[in-house]
């Protein structure tokens, strides 16, 4: 099994610039087929989600060209709407392509997404909203097939704001007929993003950054080009590993507007910011409080994708934390890892108390999802001795070059 080796106890210091969104990039990639021409993405990130999706969308009939972090799409030619199998079975956010397919083609054949180890993920919202824009749902042979004779439009309540069911619903609503009211919708960065993505094409979307989303279908988009955001995830995750060894590290490209309860969090524990130039100066010497409750939550709140990087940095506070996590119910699978290291987390359902020693211990460790991966590295850096974390292709779902990052930092860390 692949790993990454570093050697810890040594504080983080210097510059790097962040990677374009990998959770901005995906919808997007799937809004392209809505239009039978050409989109140019610029700052994409080059991870192994992208480069599954970019064969998704090349079975599809799409000419995909890559060159550096610009992915340029044409989807003149795109004429199978169905996603294939073993490709789609490799991502989990495959189902976003459910709306673009039908808004395209009328139809969309899909692998079930499936759960995963931090918890399952349900599809019922995305059914029942495809439903109500007129789509007929059924399995066939073990895949997911919808078909419409025409989208249209309709008021849609979300009872969760799902984002993977937003994005859904926003795909589909853009070329179908009519005005779809969407209510309590998610209101992450990414979905904004994409808003911005599909009005630079011609779709009509009015409350971008609201849970309500008023969306007027159009006849045809046109062709556009777009930047990314820069991937808070990856950033979040960096200023944890600094918070961890107690570092000072800059990170370039970042936008503060879109992690402001991370901020927060990270200033409870002892952690000091700058923002000048679009450059985000975090001093993390002093980082070494506990934090007396965190709970995830949809955005504004907490992001579960930084909920195992934060319990990584709290094991190595001087006190009691406790953590709530309220999006996936087994995201704390990480904690008997941690432990291994001379961590002390006690799991009691969706709550982890850490009470932090002030220091961990190298030790071999496994990574079994792509978050949780990323905070084993967290806590090798900050272990004294080495650690090595198996399971590296888990990581690089989502992290185009974490090896390259970090040493940019300090840290001493390799691969194999």
């Amino acid at each position: 099994m692949e790993w990454f080796e570093l050697s810890g106890g040594m504080p983080l210091h210097g510059s790097i610039t962040l990677q374009g969104s990998k959770n901005a990039a995906l919808p997007l990639l799937a809004g392209a087929i809505l239009h039978r021409g050409k989109t140019t993405l610029y700052h994409v990130p080059d991870i192994r989600d992208i480069s599954v999706m970019i064969q998704i969308l090349q079975k599809m009939g799409c000419r995909v060209h890559k060159e550096g972090s610009t992915l340029q799409i044409d989807a003149a030619c795109a004429d199978t709407p169905c996603v294939d199998a073993f490709l789609g079975e490799q991502m989990r956010s495959s189902i976003i392509l459910m709306g673009a397919l039908l808004g395209r083609f009328q139809k969309a054949v899909l692998p079930f997404p499936g759960g995963c180890v931090i918890g399952v993920r349900p599809i019922d919202l995305h059914v029942t909203s495809m439903q109500k824009l007129g789509a007929v749902l059924r399995e066939e042979d073990g895949m997911l097939c919808a078909k419409t004779e025409g989208l249209c439009g309709n008021r849609i309540h979300l009872r969760f704001p799902s984002v993977g069911a937003t994005e859904n619903i926003i795909l589909a609503a853009v070329c179908a007929k009519g005005v779809t009211e969407l209510e309590n919708g998610a209101k992450e960065p990414e979905i904004v993003e994409l808003c911005r993505f599909l009005r630079g094409k011609g779709a009509k979307i009015s409350g971008i950054g609201t849970s309500c989303l008023r969306i007027e279908g159009v006849e045809r988009l046109r062709d556009s080009s777009y930047t990314l955001m820069p991937d808070r995830i990856v950033a979040g995750t960096y200023l944890f590993a600094a918070a961890a060894t107690r570092g000072q590290i800059c990170l370039c490209g970042a936008r503060p507007q879109d992690m402001m309860e991370v901020l927060h969090i990270l200033k409870k524990m002892g952690a000091e910011f700058r923002y000048i130039d679009e450059k985000l100066w975090m001093d993390g010497r002093n980082a070494y409080y506990p934090v007396d409750y965190v709970c995830t939550d949809t955005y504004p709140g907490f992001p579960t994708d930084l909920q195992s990087q934060l319990l990584a940095a709290l094991c190595v506070a001087e006190g009691k934390s406790r953590v709530r996590e309220s999006i996936f119910e087994e995201r704390f699978r990480i904690a008997p890892q941690l432990n291994r290291m001379g961590a002390h987390v006690t799991v009691d359902g969706r709550e982890a108390i850490v009470e932090g020693c002030g220091h961990l211990k190298g030790a071999d460790v496994r990574a079994e999802e792509l978050r949780g991966g990323a905070a084993l590295v967290v806590a090798g850096l900050a272990a004294k001795g080495t650690t090595r974390v198996y399971g590296r292709t888990f990581i690089e779902r989502g992290y185009e070059d974490i090896a390259g990052d970090l040493g940019k930092l300090g840290a001493v860390i390799s691969k194999g």
